[in-house]
């Protein structure tokens, strides 16, 4: 697949696109003459984002080319049952708007690490601060930039290194530059692309299937040509998709049946929303709480609609190629094929223009957290404990700069043999997540956890997940999960049980009114989750 199809009116949309973008995100983020950007204004936008950028915005950093192509590539090996990480997500955002924003606002908290500290002490938030760190630049990053160029080279013909690059520098103009004001506010026309140019292609895919006879026929088709993609609950030995290694494997391995819905993939989510920086940074520049909590609803319905774009083209292109030659390899070619195939001359631009917008709102946004965690947890702590408001901004610049030349260098090393890169993703940010769940919840809601007890729950949570790896092969991810979870709670409550008789004097408290949640809010909530069974019920 070449760039053959791409007409002068692709390539003026998609251009036009990203002037855009690079014209708002340096405009917003400008100064008044005479002031500077202070730590505030550059790591959590001054504080001043309305509910409706924190929703956008939240959506946009979470929706890039590992959900774009890398669920379009488990929907097409695996099917709709991808989803529940879309539509579990969604009632996870009422938790996390409930319980948890509240308390780190009330706090004033820069980082999620700073909030380790609070609770429990420095040692804890060095070492949190620096697993982040390493997952964000050698997982995250790498694999955002890689699956990114993987798009431009199926559609364009654009050699991978080259794409790497591109996308690097476009995020890198504005955003560097600029800070979280400049992501946040890009994002929300990101976002806009983002839907309007996915659900476009989610439409012709599906009147492609239908042989022209619209997306709701196509659907119906979909329904009728493969029943077996539609099981949100999967079950043992019924669905076989490739490894990865010219073989293949159960599909239950990487969604293993009900437990998906009560096991792992509840630490998954609520590490992933709740104490995630590059997530909940956009919670802690809000206006106020309730600007945060009606943000993080206004994400929860955006998210319902995300395996619509993102899942059910993966399944029409499974339908569509099941009973022809073209052979999709590896899975993850099945969004840019669809791309290529089937969105006319003209609108591909705009298509395109919503997967560049999922690739470089979700490279803006990690590089501004990582940037953010290294000046306030590293460099403010250990380097220059002085440090100027005007420095700490200056940090956070190089270190944007430095952690995308790293990920440029080491995105294809890593990642160049992966079939469904979203399940890599999903698997090895998976040895941290249990104990960042078990670190936070405690610390939130349990007085008597100890330091002690924090550290070494983050201390044995890699070690322990390769341990069950290792030795508990047939093991699906997830369930690991779960059970690497419940393993580091009892570490954490038998040492804290051990280490003191009381409550610990850092132990928050949770005064009268703190959770309390407003009318627009407990509505969206209802709501929310009364979709969210509906689709379960009908896709079972």
């Amino acid at each position: 697949m070449g760039n053959e199809h791409f007409s002068f009116i692709d390539y003026a949309v998609f251009i036009s696109y990203v002037l855009l973008i690079v014209f708002i995100g340096l405009w917003v983020s400008r100064t008044k003459k005479g002031k500077k950007k202070t730590a505030q204004d550059y790591f959590l936008a001054s504080k001043a984002l309305p509910w409706w950028a924190i929703g956008a915005s939240l959506i946009a950093a979470n929706i890039s080319a590992e959900q774009m192509i890398g669920m379009c590539g488990s929907g097409f090996a695996i099917g709709l049952g991808i989803a529940s990480y879309e539509w579990m997500a969604a009632i996870t955002l009422i938790i996390v708007g409930k319980y948890f924003l509240p308390i780190f606002l009330e706090k004033k908290i820069y980082t999620m690490p700073q909030f380790l500290e609070m609770r429990y002490d420095g040692r804890v938030r060095t070492v949190m601060a620096t697993f982040w760190l390493l997952v964000y630049v050698f997982v995250n990053l790498t694999s955002i930039l890689y699956l990114g160029a993987l798009a431009l080279h199926t559609i364009m013909g654009i050699p991978l290194m080259y794409g790497i690059i591109g996308l690097a520098l476009f995020a890198a103009i504005y955003s560097i530059y600029g800070g979280l004001t400049a992501v946040a506010w890009t994002d929300v026309v990101q976002v806009i692309f983002l839907i309007g140019g996915g659900l476009l292609t989610t439409y012709l895919a599906l009147d492609a299937v239908s042989g022209g006879n619209g997306f709701l026929a196509g659907f119906k088709d979909l329904l009728e040509q493969a029943p077996e993609k539609f099981d949100m609950i999967l079950q043992k030995g019924k669905l076989l998709i490739p490894d990865g290694q010219g073989g293949m494997k159960d599909a239950y391995i990487d969604l293993p049946g009900i437990s998906v819905l009560v096991g792992g993939m509840w630490i998954a989510n609520i590490s992933y929303w709740g104490f995630n920086q590059y997530i909940i940074q956009r919670g802690l520049a809000a206006k106020s709480v309730k600007e945060a909590q009606r943000g993080v609803i206004f994400a929860g319905f955006l998210k319902i609609l995300i395996p619509l774009i993102v899942v059910i083209p993966g399944i029409a292109a499974f339908v569509l190629t099941k009973d022809s030659s073209t052979v999709i390899e590896p899975s993850d070619k099945a969004y840019p094929w669809l791309l290529h195939e089937f969105v006319p001359v003209g609108v591909k631009g705009l298509a395109f223009a919503a997967l560049a917008a999922a690739i470089v709102s979700s490279l803006a946004s990690m590089l501004n957290s990582t940037a953010t965690i290294f000046t306030m947890d590293i460099y403010k702590r250990f380097i220059n404990k002085k440090v100027s408001e005007t420095k700490m901004v200056t940090v956070g610049r190089i270190t944007s700069f430095a952690a995308l030349v790293i990920a440029v260098l080491t995105a294809r090393p890593l990642l160049g043999n992966l079939d469904q890169a979203f399940q890599y993703i999903q698997e090895f940010t998976g040895f941290v997540t249990p104990g960042v769940v078990v670190i936070f919840c405690f610390g939130l809601f349990w007085k008597r956890i100890t330091a002690n007890a924090a550290l070494w729950v983050a201390i044995l949570t890699i070690p322990l997940s390769f341990a069950f790896k290792m030795f508990w092969s047939g093991l699906p991810f997830l369930d690991r999960m779960g059970v690497v979870f419940l393993v580091l709670v009892a570490i954490a409550i038998i040492i804290s049980f051990i280490e003191s008789k009381t409550d610990d004097p850092k132990g928050i408290t949770l005064h009268k009114g703190l959770f309390h949640t407003g009318t627009p809010f407990n509505i969206g909530a209802i709501i929310l989750c009364a979709i969210v069974s509906a689709l379960y019920i009908i896709f079972w």
